[in-house]
């Protein structure tokens, strides 16, 4: 893989991220030739445009404030693969729900460290995957609620 081609996933990654933050949908899905979340603390996965988008607009439910903050982002050669640590952090002022109990809404702040690897499509820095990691209950312990 070229030089160029990484940098440009890399670059896809932090614009990807960055337009999360600012809740630019329609831009973020642009970052992927399919759009696809797997998520490993549920094992839940959103695929198509319509299931990831009711993925940003659930989410932003129980956080509306939610952001993240890069820590380190890194692509090995030959790989279609680029790795990014972050702090994810935000409000709870909707209803939360996790393992099937529904927490409602606290106005604590949480902040949790994580990580996600963005799978990108051979030869493209178009996004085909991207499968954040974390404890399923690192929100809940980080608002205090276990």
């Amino acid at each position: 893989m070229s030089k160029e081609l990484q940098a440009a996933r890399v670059q896809t990654v932090i614009d990807h991220m960055a337009l999360e933050c600012v809740q630019e949908w329609d831009k973020v899905i642009d970052t992927f030739e399919h759009p696809r979340y797997e998520m490993h603390s549920s094992g839940a996965t959103f695929e198509g445009v319509d299931e990831v988008m009711g993925y940003f607009h659930s989410s932003r439910a129980s956080f509306p404030d939610l952001k993240n903050e890069i820590i380190a982002v890194a692509a090995a050669d030959d790989t279609d693969t680029v790795l990014v640590e972050f702090w994810l952090s935000g409000t709870h002022a909707g209803p939360f729900s996790v393992d099937g109990k529904t927490y409602e809404p606290t106005g604590r702040r949480f902040r949790v460290r994580m990580a996600a690897s963005f799978e990108f499509a051979p030869n493209s820095n178009k996004i085909i995957c991207e499968r954040p990691y974390t404890c399923q209950n690192a929100k809940l312990r980080s608002l205090g609620l276990m």
